[in-house]
This record gives structure tokens, sequence and C-alpha cells, in this order.
């Protein structure tokens, strides 16, 4: 299963995370990650979701602008050197990370990774190749 990632422009104004987190909520739509990047004027607001398309037209129906990309999710021990040694094999392969966030503390001791990346499927190749975990939706809670 693929996983996508909704990013939302957010005019930075007090209130417009808590308006957009708001009307999420009350059309009853669970946040499985989140990170927020924000400059002087406007902020980018990414969440994965348990329902990416219900998400995206709650959020067109509100006026948001909000666009969904592939992501992929990998797990890595959360221990120091956990993420460095994923980031060594993405390095010697050529690829290159566009962002990154994560969510720590799953009950199964790894730390999933949430990669921006050019191509997906390439990545998740390379990694099962080299015995890497790439984590499915039911790995986050989104089934």
């Amino acid at each position: 299963m693929e996983i996508y990632q909704i990013s939302v422009f957010l005019e930075n104004q007090t209130g417009k995370l808590y308006e957009l987190t708001d009307i999420l909520s009350r059309n009853g739509i669970d946040l499985r990650a989140i990170n927020i990047a924000e400059t002087s004027d406007y902020g980018i607001l990414r969440v994965i979701t348990k329902d990416t398309q219900k998400t995206m037209d709650v959020l067109a129906d509100h006026g948001f602008i909000a666009t969904k990309n592939p992501v992929i999710a990998v797990g890595v021990k959360d221990e120091p050197g956990g993420l460095t040694s994923l980031l060594q094999i993405l390095s010697k392969e050529n690829f290159a990370v566009e962002y990154m966030y994560s969510i720590f503390g799953q009950p199964n001791g790894l730390a999933y990774m949430i990669l921006r990346v050019d191509d997906v499927d390439a990545v998740r190749d390379m990694l099962k190749k080299h015995d890497i975990h790439v984590a499915e939706g039911a790995d986050l809670g989104l089934n």
C-alpha cells in the first residue's frame, strides 16, 4: 500500500493551525504524522492520515490549498545511529532526500522516518535489497 502525505499551505497567522486541526477533528480524521515548516508569511503543514482522499476533500471544502504526494516510511532502530545507517545507504546508492520527519516510539521498537524522495518505488526496492524495513500502511496504523 502506497503511503501519501498531504501538504497544506497555511497563512502564518495565529489560529490557522488550530482552525485546520479542528476541521479535521470534527470530520473524524485521525492524524498519524504531522510536520510543519514555516516562513515569515506562510507555513507548509505535512500530514499523513488514515483516509487521504477524505482529508483532501474536507480541506478543499474548507478552502485550503493542499496537494498529496507519495512518501516512503522506513523503519530504523530507535537508538543512536539508527538514522545514520539508513542515510549512509541512501548516500552510497546516490538517492537524495528532499526532506524527512519521524514518528518515534512505536511499540515494535522502531522509529519510522517519513522520506520524500524523487522515486519512491526505486528507493523502496533498493532498501528492501539491503534488508531495511520499508513500512506498509498497517505499520503506521493506516489500515
